[in-house]
């Protein structure tokens, strides 16, 4: 299985990211998804999951940040369209990014539910998307967490994908 994304001189494009005009933010937070290209996706997978995380964010904030998680995609799709966490294209369930937890206390759906994008305070972080190949669906329910995603995968994963998208400061 392979993934992709498209980079602006090797970064993630500004409407992304921190530098997303008003257009693409919601309170301040750039809210508009990039798009993925996915190849070559086992034939015998029922459906795929992703997440987004910021590893650099631990010496920062101590922990990975979570900044998109999403469950129970066709494995049939070659392209997850821009901004499809808001205006669901291609249909998906969403989970909790790091917004939503405790420290941030972030209880609003409409973002703590879906995509929130880069947003590095200190340097370039790299962003891991990572893309999962089941061999069913997953029992979980929009605003879900790591973790709930984590158990469910656990055993049907056939394949998994990684691509590396760095952001600057």
């Amino acid at each position: 299985m392979d993934i992709q994304v498209p980079l602006t001189k090797g970064l993630l494009a500004d409407k992304y990211s921190k530098y997303a005009g008003k257009a693409n933010t919601l309170g301040g937070e750039p809210i508009v998804s990039f798009p993925i290209k996915i190849h070559d996706v086992p034939k015998d997978a029922a459906s795929l999951a992703l997440t987004v995380l910021d590893w650099d964010a631990v010496p920062v904030s101590g922990f990975p940040w979570i900044h998109w998680i999403a469950a129970n995609i066709s494995p049939d799709i070659t392209e997850i369209p821009e901004d499809n966490s808001q205006k669901l294209k291609i249909p998906m369930i969403q989970g909790r990014n790091s917004t939503a937890g405790g420290l941030v206390g972030n209880t609003d759906p409409v973002t703590a539910w879906h995509y929130n994008g880069p947003n590095p305070p200190d340097k370039v972080h790299n962003y891991h998307l990572s893309v999962f190949a089941l061999d069913t669906k997953l029992p979980l329910k929009d605003g879900f967490w790591l973790n709930e995603l984590q158990d469910a995968m656990r055993g049907h994963i056939l394949a998994t994908a990684e691509f590396v998208i760095p952001s600057k400061p």
